[in-house]
C-alpha cells in the first residue's frame, strides 16, 4: 500500500485560538473540501444571522445554543450532545445560552474564515 504525503495529524490543544471577539473564539483546520472548526463562546455571545453556501453540521461538544433558523427566524435549542445540520444558503445565527463549546464541520471550506474576511463575527458580542 503506498504513502499518502499529504495526509496531516493535529491536536486541537496545539492549534491556536482566534479570538474574534472577547466572547466568541475558534481554531480550525481544512482540506481542499472539507473544514472542522471547534467554536468556543462564552454565555451572551452572539452570531449575527448570516448565510453561506457551505453545509454545516454544528456538534455541541459543551453547553447550549440558541440557533435562529430560516427567513423566519425559527427558534432551535440544540444542547450537549446534540447535532444541528444547516443546508447551504439556510439563514441562521446563534445566542449561548452558556458557555459552550461546539465543533462545525462545513463542505466546501468557509473561504470567509480562511482569508480573516467574515467581518459579521468580529463586531458582535
Amino acid at each position: 500500500m503506498p504513502d499518502h504525503p499529504l495526509e496531516t495529524h493535529h491536536r486541537w490543544a496545539d492549534l491556536p485560538a482566534e479570538a474574534l471577539t472577547p466572547f466568541l473564539s475558534r481554531k480550525m483546520m481544512h482540506g481542499d473540501r472539507l473544514m472542522l472548526a471547534h467554536i468556543d463562546m462564552k454565555k451572551g455571545a452572539v452570531v449575527p444571522t448570516h448565510r453561506h453556501e457551505n453545509e454545516q453540521f454544528s456538534y455541541i461538544l459543551s453547553g447550549a445554543l440558541r440557533f435562529s433558523v430560516g427567513d423566519e427566524g425559527r427558534e432551535v435549542i440544540v444542547r450537549a450532545g446534540e447535532v444541528l445540520y444547516l443546508p447551504s444558503n439556510l439563514p441562521h445565527g446563534a445566542v449561548a445560552l452558556e458557555d459552550s463549546l461546539s465543533l462545525d464541520v462545513f463542505s466546501p471550506p468557509r473561504q470567509d474564515w480562511i482569508d480573516g474576511t467574515d467581518a459579521y463575527l468580529r463586531t458582535q458580542k
